[in-house]
């Protein structure tokens, strides 16, 4: 078993994930992004990885700009632009140091008001020049959004390839993945904490399922729960204190409160049904879970104490795979329809939800911490994959690992 030494082992070329963007959204922001000047000279192209962090947004719609190499310092005619019918147009720079760094600037125009929105600047080693250009994607998606953007954020995922079971870190494209753990016995269900520092997850090394948590930085672990019977499903509180966890200790399996810290967990349901797959509200005052005390499994919510159960999906007889949007507003969970499994969107306040994929076996649905995208693992082609999808479901884009099976993303918090 072995963890990264010191920080994250990198992921072998072969295993690079390519983003295909596929559907047409229906509002749709033009932008022109213009070569970087010394792009071609850079190992990471700055141009090409922004405008595919926003088109996979499902938010911009790129307006060809090729030929017109322009940096953060040209004073663009912006009226050439407004031709081409942009809205916006970035331009900007990479510059290699004399230390070998690199320095990365940028600027945005608003084409249609001709107004200068700002700039921004890194000078980062060459490691990190992918990091500066989701820094570059998020400061463009929020001017012209309002929202904040998630492209620097990180995602976490499970490979299996012959015995051997990898947990990954990559970049919310995909790209970058750097490798947390292997090991030859199924690791599942991982979790990032509130601020991004540690992934809990079900690990099966000692020949049944125990809940660790990483440290994403030191690679360093601790135990969280290793008792009589089954230790799953861990669910981080929204302040990063407890988790939530399906323990069988007592017989069946129930939810479990346990400190982040560790010691004796206190038990939140009483039935004599399998509830599991927990799930908080994001002001941590309601828990979702999977229960078949019904009779088939479905979706409930209850206190973050353990009382006042609520059914919450009645559609068709088996929903599983809860997870709640940042904002609160949506439920994303998999339908079982005939033999297929589908990835649905509830609206809390409404409870009216929709199928949003045409593929047949999706799960584990994580949401992106602006509520705005949902990454989900699903089978393409015979194939397993991970695919973002916007919430109407019109943009997918699929993250597509080259080697192996790929399962059960979750999509960490902003970078604080």
């Amino acid at each position: 078993m072995s963890g990264g030494v010191g920080a994250l082992a990198a992921l072998p070329a072969w295993s690079q994930f390519r983003v295909e963007v596929s559907g047409v959204g229906l509002t749709q922001l033009p932008i022109a992004i213009a070569p970087f000047r010394g792009d071609p000279q850079s190992p990471q192209k700055i141009a090409a990885i922004v405008q595919a962090d926003l088109e996979r947004s499902g938010q911009f719609r790129a307006v060809d700009a090729s030929g017109n190499t322009l940096d953060e310092s040209a004073r663009p005619d912006l009226s050439l632009w407004r031709q081409r019918a942009a809205d916006s147009l970035l331009t900007g720079s990479v510059t290699r140091l004399a230390d070998g760094r690199f320095d990365v600037r940028c600027r945005l125009w608003d084409v249609v008001r001709g107004a200068d929105l700002g700039g921004q600047s890194y000078v980062v080693p060459p490691g990190d020049l992918r990091l500066s250009a989701h820094r570059i994607a998020d400061f463009v998606y929020e001017k012209l959004t309002g929202e904040k953007g998630v492209f620097s954020t990180r995602i976490a995922y499970v490979t299996k390839a012959g015995q051997r079971f990898n947990l990954w870190v990559a970049d919310s494209d995909g790209e970058g993945a750097q490798s947390a753990l292997t090991s030859p016995e199924p690791i599942i269900s991982p979790a990032w904490s509130p601020n991004g520092a540690q992934l809990a997850y079900v690990s099966f090394e000692s020949r049944k399922p125990v809940i660790y948590a990483h440290d994403v930085a030191s690679g360093k672990r601790r135990l969280l729960a290793n008792f009589r019977g089954s230790n799953s499903a861990p669910a981080w509180a929204p302040d990063g204190n407890q988790l939530i966890a399906t323990l069988s200790r007592d017989g069946g399996s129930q939810l479990y409160a346990i400190s982040a810290a560790g010691g004796e967990p206190r038990r939140l349901t009483q039935s004599s049904s399998i509830d599991t797959e927990p799930a908080y509200s994001p002001d941590g005052r309601s828990v979702y879970f999977v229960s078949d005390r019904g009779g088939s499994p479905q979706i409930y919510r209850m206190s973050a104490s353990g009382g006042n159960v609520e059914r919450v999906t009645f559609t068709v007889s088996y929903n599983i795979s809860p997870a709640v949007s940042p904002d609160g507003r949506w439920l994303a969970y998999i339908s079982r329809i005939g033999g297929a499994f589908k990835l649905h969107l509830m609206e809390l306040a409404k409870g009216t939800a929709v199928a949003i994929t045409d593929t047949n076996a999706d799960e584990s649905p994580s949401f992106a911490p602006n509520s705005r995208l949902i990454v989900y693992a699903t089978q393409q082609q015979g194939k397993e994959a991970l695919l973002t999808t916007t919430l109407d479901g019109k943009i997918k884009a699929r993250l597509t690992g080259a080697i192996g099976d790929i399962r059960e993303p979750d999509w960490g918090p902003f970078q604080r």
